[in-house]
């Protein structure tokens, strides 16, 4: 049987450099293919050509006639309409189930009556899915289908993947996914493809091999590249005319060794050294916290020592961000004690990327804006080599952050918290927009790291790879320690991480029913009050926190008393007040993002 969709020799090239140089991809009926490779290799560009979206330089597509294609894009764009049930349904044919647009919107937690424009994230990427997935076509494209979901939707979601009858080409950083989901491998590397007929299971092996073997033929053209250019230096001059063409082969055998040599380097992980801590890293006995009435974390004890590497997972809105910060001394609990041991070194690596100024240069990211060389772990590094750790060009040391890709913000921000010593690691969601080869190498940096890791993710085979003890989320405010990753913990409590089941309002009281109806109706999504607390007090918070370290050095001058007494009132006054906005700022902080987590959940 003909394939559904074939690309051949594709060839594409962006800003003088060839992107991809002579690609090729095949879909059959219903098959199960994911497409691999690094970062910036052209797997989404390809994709979007097989969708028919971008015209590449040269070669063909070829789509069988009546074939019907789907494609979920990285980004989706909902502009333009009015909710998400319409969004949905604009993707339906005329011959498609006009149903099966809103079940799938519910099955992913939304009602179809959402505003796009006040959509998170995973809300967005949700109305994207119930819109690709509903008129189930013959071939479904789908690029980084699992990003923003939690681990209940990417379990839904390869469920309902794994029973469709349309042909599958996948993109996606979540291996334990394509594991489950892929029956080929489509390997896009320096611009061309290769194929393995065999799941993503067997995938890094072969790939291995192969680069394996490129780098022994690699070694045998040196070394005949050597012999050549010594005939060349004792023997061209007599034979000149009768050995033109041995010559023009030197050439050839040179330029062929300096394109192999193309190929993307490898992520150099620095070792991350600081002074060890003590053998008690966090001790919490007891624990609580709640928002309004609800409980976030109830009576919670755990004791991590160090070395010890712990995962935290449950589903979006069930407060996993809030148990790390309490475990890691940033949040207080309303009741029970954590107590932290000495001599700890931390670095956190948020999910947020907020962090990052995206006005900045990636430069001046890594080196805080002064001069051009970055302190690695207490030693002074150029910050182009630094940069070529990670995979960037020296050519994009002042290149703004705001035009890097996903990927590329991940691997900054690795590499700005692995250049700080620490013996204390608190990772929010790092594999987000991570290749396959920067997975691996942060797991084996990881393995090797002698401190202690606390780490929030949705990706299960990372979480199997990393973590030694899990902290699980079984129910409202109720959190259970695990031995092991999080296999092991399916294989104790015999299923996965569930979704967050959410209480039911409750009864509007006789004495406000206005407010009460305010607050059902408002239920859905941020206000605008919220959403401009949410973007603003970060910065405010910064703000506090410099005018406290400015009135704290005036008020370290022991001469100020002596000198002007009104003065000192005054600066004593100005430091109780900044020091309460903060605490203020702070606590509304926590309160919205509560909301916000809940609400995306």
């Amino acid at each position: 049987m003909p394939p559904l969709l074939i690309l051949r020799d594709i060839h594409l090239t962006f800003g003088g450099a060839p992107l991809l140089n002579g690609a090729s991809l095949a879909v059959s009926e219903g098959e199960r293919l994911c497409l691999v490779g690094r970062n910036g290799s052209g797997k989404s560009t390809l994709l979007k050509i097989a969708a028919g979206l971008v015209q590449p330089d040269t070669g063909d597509r070829d789509l069988k006639r009546g074939i019907s294609i789907r494609y979920l894009p990285q980004e989706p764009d909902l502009t333009g309409f009015a909710t998400t049930l319409a969004y949905a349904e604009a993707g339906l044919g005329p011959q498609d189930d006009p149903y099966r647009a809103r079940y799938l919107l519910e099955q992913l937690g939304l009602t179809g009556a959402e505003d796009p424009a006040h959509l998170s994230g995973g809300e967005i990427r949700r109305a994207a899915l119930a819109r690709t997935l509903a008129p189930e076509p013959d071939v479904l494209l789908l690029d980084e289908p699992t990003n923003h979901l939690d681990l209940p939707l990417i379990e839904w979601l390869e469920q309902t993947l794994a029973a469709t009858r349309s042909a599958l080409v996948l993109i996606s950083h979540d291996r334990r996914f394509l594991t489950t989901l892929s029956r080929s491998c489509i390997w896009l590397d320096r611009g061309i493809t290769r194929r393995l007929d065999q799941g993503f299971g067997t995938f890094e092996t072969w790939r291995d091999e192969v680069l394996e073997q490129e780098e022994r033929d690699r070694h045998k053209l040196d070394r005949k590249i050597a012999m050549e250019e010594d005939w060349v230096r004792y023997g061209v001059s007599g034979r000149r005319k009768r050995n033109q063409k041995r010559l023009g082969d030197l050439h050839t055998m040179k330029r062929n060794r300096r394109e192999d040599r193309k190929t993307l380097g490898t992520v150099a992980m620095p070792e991350m050294t600081a002074e060890m801590s003590a053998k008690l890293v966090v001790e919490a006995k007891g624990i609580g916290k709640s928002y309004g009435d609800r409980d976030i974390v109830k009576e919670f004890s755990i004791r991590i020592g160090r070395g010890d590497r712990v995962g935290i997972v449950g589903p979006n809105g069930a407060g996993k961000t809030t148990l790390l910060n309490l475990l890691n001394g940033s949040l207080a609990p309303d009741h029970g004690t954590v107590r932290l041991g000495a001599n700890l070194e931390t670095v956190t690596l948020d999910q947020s990327r907020d962090s990052l100024d995206p006005s900045m240069t990636l430069q001046d990211a890594l080196t805080g804006g002064h001069g051009d060389h970055v302190s690695v772990n207490g030693e002074s590094r150029h910050v182009v080599g630094y940069m070529r750790d990670f995979l960037f060009e020296p050519n994009q040391a002042r290149i703004r952050v705001s035009v890097l890709s996903g990927g590329e913000r991940g691997r900054l921000m690795l590499a700005r918290a692995l250049a700080k010593p620490s013996n204390v690691l608190i990772l929010d969601e790092p594999t987000n927009d991570l290749d396959l080869e920067t997975l691996e190498l942060l797991q084996e940096t990881l393995a090797d790291y002698p401190g202690t890791v606390l780490l929030v993710s949705h990706d299960r085979d990372f979480l199997d790879r990393v973590a030694d003890m899990l902290i699980a989320y079984d129910g409202p405010g109720k959190w259970t320690v695990y031995a092991g990753g999080y296999s092991d913990m399916i294989a104790q409590r015999g299923h996965g991480v569930e979704a967050r089941s959410v209480a039911a309002p409750k009864p509007a009281k006789e004495t406000a029913p206005k407010e009460t109806a305010v607050r059902a109706a408002s239920k859905g999504k941020l206000t605008f009050k919220e959403s401009h607390a949410l973007r603003t007090l970060p910065a405010r918070i910064k703000e506090l926190e410099a005018e406290i370290a400015r009135l704290k050095a005036a008020l370290a001058d022991p001469a100020i008393f002596a000198r002007d007494p009104k003065a000192f009132a005054t600066t004593a006054s100005a430091l109780e007040a900044a020091e309460k906005a903060l605490a203020d700022a702070e606590d509304e902080w926590l309160a919205v993002e509560m909301r916000r987590e809940e609400i995306e959940g």
